[in-house]
């Protein structure tokens, strides 16, 4: 297991949270509609037949920011529901398999790996989330990286929240996208 690494400067900083995307090319058409729209506006799973096998990977972050003693707590490890970083990486991983049954037109996907790292920021008492998703197969895995994130994210909130119901999840955000038509894209 991976232990979480401690910095004293954020992974992400809340300007980075809010800096315009641009719409990644795979959801959109050639003619400029939304890619999980037929031509009649009704929804449906696109068709990725066609589309090549090749190598994709997906890196998406986020944070969760709590009170000073409750990221102690965090870092000290001595939640009274035990490892809160360690079953949280279990749950995002968990939740990235399960990314096609959870969010309606994603395709199922055979994942060849998954990755789940925290990193603790002392000075904002917060903690950091990146998931990584890959596959080889016809379509990306940009929603199961972000699945990862949230549902992670989330795990932290819900072992925590007998202690800090204020905390915040923020800046669920894709960093990095690599593999298919639309090559390499880098926040």
């Amino acid at each position: 297991m991976t232990e979480p690494t401690v910095h004293s400067e954020p992974a992400m900083t809340p300007e980075s949270s809010h800096t315009p995307v641009d719409q990644p090319q795979s959801a959109v058409t050639s003619n400029g509609e939304l890619s999980h729209f037929n031509s009649q506006g009704q929804a449906h799973m696109v068709d990725v037949a066609a589309k090549a096998h090749t190598h994709r990977s997906a890196l998406a972050g986020g944070y969760i920011q709590m009170q000073p003693a409750t990221f102690e707590r965090v870092r000290a490890g001595d939640s009274k529901k035990g490892d809160v970083l360690g079953i949280a990486r279990i749950a995002g991983i968990m939740a990235c398999k399960q990314t096609g049954n959870l969010i309606p037109l994603c395709h199922p996907l055979s994942l060849t790996h998954v990755s789940v790292e925290f990193d603790l920021d002392a000075e904002q008492f917060r903690v950091s989330c990146t998931a990584r998703a890959e596959t080889t197969g016809p379509t990306g895995v940009e929603m199961e990286a972000l699945t990862s994130v949230s549902i992670a994210l989330l795990t932290v909130y819900d072992m925590l929240k007998a202690i800090d119901r204020g905390m915040t999840i923020s800046a669920v955000q894709l960093i990095e996208k690599k593999g298919g038509k639309s090559g390499h894209w880098q926040r």
